[in-house]
């Protein structure tokens, strides 16, 4: 009765095969998607050499079955890189994933909060981000602040989002 037991839960820890071809599959498409980035951001990611070679040449398979041998290849070569570090970077660049919009969420929060508090925000905002050029920001509320007072276009404002952007990304290594 003991072995019964012992063998049911080998069979427990094991994967099933449909689990480690969806896992397979995954890192496929993760291939796929890495061989589409910027080389910049690629450079910024603990990728091997060897797969740093396999994604540039990801653009001369253009057959479908060579396409998908090299997805298969890329997969392979995946299986041995910590795929979170590959993730982190990834999904904070890529517009579609979660990590992304919220960072532009926390940006557009801090956009209005300049704009609506002035200083007392600007003087958080720089505890946060120690890099920024307090004058130019500093300058750029005014403007915004200026501007909403008269209805005008916003672009002061969007002059703000794009620099605390450029900052953000240059805090999260991404530029």
């Amino acid at each position: 009765m003991s072995d019964y037991i012992d063998d049911s839960l080998d069979e427990e820890e094991e994967k099933s095969k449909s689990q480690v071809k969806r896992e397979m599959l995954a890192l496929q498409q993760l291939g796929l998607r890495l061989s589409d980035l910027k080389p910049d951001l690629l450079n910024k990611m603990p990728l091997s050499d060897e797969l740093r070679r396999a994604l540039d040449e990801t653009c001369k398979h253009t057959a479908h079955i060579a396409r998908k041998r090299h997805s298969q290849f890329l997969g392979k070569l995946l299986r041995n890189h910590d795929i979170d570090a590959i993730m982190l970077p990834m999904n904070l660049a890529d517009s579609q994933t979660r990590e992304y919009n919220n960072r532009f969420h926390a940006l557009e929060r801090w956009r209005n909060r300049l704009i609506e508090e002035g200083d007392t925000a600007l003087q958080s905002f720089v505890e946060d981000y120690p890099n920024t050029d307090i004058q130019q920001l500093r300058s750029l509320i005014r403007h915004a602040q200026h501007e909403l007072a008269r209805n005008k276009a916003p672009t002061a404002s969007r002059k703000i989002f794009k620099y605390l952007r450029d900052l953000d990304e240059q805090r999260l290594g991404l530029k």
